[in-house]
C-alpha cells in the first residue's frame, strides 16, 4: 500500500505542534518532521473565557505556517484539534470560524474525554511495553495545560478515571494572579496540588496498590525520558532516579535549567510545575517505577488517523475498558452486579436478533451495553427519580473512549428506560443530540425498557432468553421455572413504544424447564 504524509496539529493550552508523518502499511508511522511554537492561549481562556485579537492574531500567523510547511512535505491528509483553550472559550464557534477563514484550516475541538482518549492511545500503541506495566497497579497523569487527568489500571483494565483542574498553565495563572513573593511561589503550588491530590486520594486510591506511573504531557515526558537511565524498557526508570534528577534541576538558575534541559527559558516555570505534580503524584501513590514514553497528542491524532486507515493496528482492547469504567460507575453507586449481568445478557440477545431491521452496528451495540451497565445508578441519589439521576450521573463522570455525543446517548437511553420518552424538540435546546442520534436514543430506550420489564422483579427468573423475528413480531422466548406474571404484565405496558419505534410487536414466550 503507498504511503501516506500525514500531518497532526495540536492547537494547545500552552503552544502550537505540528508533526508530520509517513504511514504505510509496512512500516508503520514514522515522524519526519516537529514544529513547536509557544503561544499561551490558555493564559487568555482561563482568565477573560475570550482569546485576545493579538493571539489570535498570532494563532492564524502561525497556522499559516503550518499550512506552507505541509505543502513543502506534500501532504496528503491532515487532522487539527483544539483543546481546553478553545474548548473553554465563550466564542468557540466565532474562533474557529475566523481560522478557517484567515488559514483555510479545519479546526475540531475535543472534548476532555476525546483528548484524554487520543493521548492513551498513543501510550497503548506502544505495544508490548504497555501491556507489560499495566498488568500491576498502574496509574496515567496526562498533564495538560487546563487540566490533568488520572487514570487507574488494575490487572490490565481502566478502572478509573478523573480529571482535575490542576494543568500546568492554570495553575501558572493562578499563582501569578497571587502576586507572590519569589520564595512563595514553591508553597503556594504544593498547596494547590495537595488539596485536589488528596481528596483524590481518599475518593478513588483508598487501599489500592499502585506500582507504576505513567507520564504523559507535551514535553516533560520527552525531556525525562532522554535524562534519566532507563531500566532495560525505553524510558523505564527507577521513582529515586526521576524525583533525584527533579530535585536537581530545581537547584539550578532558570537559564542554567533552560540550556540543560534543552528549552526556551520562558518554558522553565511550566515544567517546574511538571515537576511539582509528578512529585506528588509519586508520593501520592507510593510509586516504585515512573514510565516515560514521550508521546505526544499529536502522536495519538496520527494513530487515530492510521488506525481507521487501516495503515496500523493496535492489539490493546479499548472496548473492554470502557465497558470496566462502566462497571466501576455502577460499582460505586451501589448498582446490583448481578442485574446488570442479566440485563446486559438480554439487551445483547435482542439487539442481536434484530440486526436485520435496527440499521445499527457495533458502536451502538457497544452504547446499548454500556446502557444496561448503568441502567439505575441514579437510585443511589433518589429511588423515586432514577431517570434524572441516572442522566447526570453518566454526563458528569468521565468514559475515556466515548466522545460527548455519545456518553450524552447512553445517558439518555438510561433515563428514557424510566421517564417519558421526550420529543426530539424538548430536548434539543439542551443537549449536542442531532436527529440521527435522536432515533438512536430511540432504537437502544426501546430495547432497554423491553429488556427491564423481563427481570422487573430482579429476581433473574429466566435461565435462557432467545429471540426470533418472525414477520412483524418479535418473538422473544424465555426459559424459566418460576411465575412470571409481573414479568409479562410489565412487558405488556412496554411493547407499544418497541412497535412504535421498530413496527414489531414483541411477544413473549415461557417454556417451563424440564
Amino acid at each position: 500500500m503507498a504511503v501516506k504524509t500525514f500531518a497532526a496539529i495540536d492547537v494547545g493550552s500552552f503552544e502550537l505542534a505540528m508533526k508530520i508523518y509517513e504511514i504505510s502499511s509496512k512500516s508503520g508511522m514514522r515522524e519526519i518532521e516537529h514544529i513547536r511554537h509557544r503561544l499561551a492561549l490558555g493564559a487568555d481562556t482561563y482568565n477573560t473565557k475570550k482569546i485576545s485579537p493579538r493571539k489570535m492574531d498570532e494563532l492564524c500567523r502561525v497556522l499559516r505556517e503550518f499550512a506552507q510547511i505541509m505543502k513543502s512535505y506534500h501532504v496528503t491528509d491532515y487532522k487539527a484539534y483544539g483543546t481546553s483553550a478553545i474548548r473553554e472559550t465563550e466564542n468557540t464557534t466565532i474562533v474557529l470560524d475566523q481560522i478557517k477563514n484567515r488559514t483555510g484550516l479545519n479546526i475540531d475541538v475535543l472534548s476532555n474525554s476525546e483528548q484524554r482518549f487520543l493521548d492513551y492511545k498513543s501510550i497503548a500503541s506502544q505495544g508490548a511495553p504497555f501491556q507489560k506495566i499495566i498488568e500491576n497497579g498502574t496509574a496515567i497523569v496526562d498533564i495538560g495545560g487546563g487540566n490533568i487527568q488520572i487514570s487507574l489500571f488494575d490487572n490490565d483494565t481502566l478502572v478509573m478515571t478523573q480529571n482535575l483542574k490542576l494543568g500546568v498553565l492554570r495553575l501558572h495563572e493562578r499563582v501569578l494572579s497571587m502576586r507572590p513573593r519569589p520564595g512563595q511561589v514553591d508553597e503556594l503550588l504544593e498547596e494547590m496540588i495537595q488539596s485536589q491530590l488528596s481528596v483524590f486520594r481518599k475518593l478513588y486510591i483508598k487501599d489500592r496498590q499502585i506500582s507504576n506511573l505513567i507520564v504523559v504531557d507535551d514535553y516533560v515526558s520527552g525531556i525525562i525520558k532522554a535524562k534519566v537511565p532507563s531500566e532495560g524498557q525505553e524510558g523505564l526508570m527507577l521513582e529515586e532516579e526521576c524525583l533525584n534528577f527533579l530535585d536537581g534541576i530545581s537547584l539550578m538558575r532558570a537559564e542554567e535549567r533552560a540550556e540543560y534541559l534543552g528549552i526556551p527559558e520562558e518554558n522553565v516555570e511550566v515544567f517546574d510545575i511538571s515537576a511539582h505534580l509528578i512529585r506528588n503524584m509519586v508520593k501520592l501513590m507510593e510509586i516504585s517505577y515512573i514510565w516515560a514514553p514521550g508521546v505526544t497528542l499529536c502522536d495519538g491524532i496520527a494513530y487515530e488517523y492510521a488506525e481507521k486507515n487501516k495503515r496500523k493496528f493496535i492489539s490493546h482492547d479499548f472496548e473492554k475498558d470502557i465497558l470496566a469504567c462502566a462497571r466501576n460507575i455502577s460499582k460505586r453507586y451501589m448498582g446490583s452486579r448481578k442485574r446488570s449481568e442479566t440485563m446486559e445478557q438480554i439487551c445483547l440477545t435482542i439487539y442481536d436478533s434484530m440486526q436485520k431491521i435496527h440499521g445499527m452496528g457495533k458502536r451502538e451495540r457497544l452504547l446499548l451495553q454500556l446502557s444496561a451497565i448503568l441502567h439505575d445508578c441514579g437510585k443511589f441519589i433518589n429511588m423515586t427519580n432514577v431517570g434524572e439521576c441516572s442522566y447526570y450521573i453518566i454526563m458528569n463522570t468521565e468514559m475515556i473512549g466515548l466522545s460527548h455525543m455519545e456518553r450524552e446517548i447512553v445517558a439518555f437511553v438510561v433515563r428514557f428506560n424510566h421517564d417519558r420518552f421526550l420529543s426530539y424538540d424538548e430536548i434539543v435546546n439542551d443537549s449536542l443530540i442531532d436527529r440521527q442520534a435522536y432515533l438512536v436514543i430511540a432504537k437502544l430506550a426501546a430495547i432497554l425498557r423491553l429488556t427491564n420489564s423481563l427481570d422487573k422483579s430482579h429476581k433473574q427468573k429466566f435461565k435462557k432468553v432467545k429471540g426470533q423475528l418472525d414477520d412483524r413480531q418479535m418473538i422473544i422466548t424465555v426459559e424459566a421455572g418460576q411465575d412470571i406474571l409481573l414479568e409479562q404484565e410489565m412487558f405488556k405496558k412496554v411493547a407499544d413504544f418497541f412497535e412504535e419505534v421498530y413496527s414489531v410487536r414483541p411477544v413473549i414466550e415461557q417454556r417451563r424447564m424440564t
